[in-house]
């Protein structure tokens, strides 16, 4: 099975996250935010997974940088419109492979996921 890796090419966590994947022969195919767009079933999959809250990278500049307005009294359906309409905003990178789902990286963790 091959794992699916979404991100954006010049994030550094997306670079290490890639790195490790081709350095342990971990097959897979990276989707490209800023090229292809969000894939809907996708982030919904991780939200539904995950829970909106970890996937929405509310530390990023493209969140912060949103009126206070759009980022007040945020709730599932409000998070995710932020994240379709600001792909940046979406956790990085976010890895699919199977049953699992994964915000961000970490080399520890890739390793118990993915043996």
């Amino acid at each position: 099975m091959t794992a699916i890796l979404y991100g954006i090419p010049a994030c550094d966590s997306v670079k290490k996250a890639r790195t490790w994947l081709d350095d342990h022969k971990v097959a897979y195919r990276f989707h490209d935010y800023k090229k292809a767009g969000v894939d809907q079933a996708a982030l919904e999959r991780a939200v539904d997974r995950l829970g909106w809250e970890k996937v929405l990278n509310r530390q990023g500049t493209t969140f912060r940088k949103l009126p206070e307005s759009e980022r007040a009294d945020l709730d599932r359906a409000r998070a995710m419109a932020i994240m379709q309409a600001y792909p940046s905003s979406i956790k990085r990178p976010l890895l699919e492979h199977g049953t699992v789902i994964e915000a961000g990286f970490s080399a520890d963790r890739y390793a118990t996921l993915l043996g």
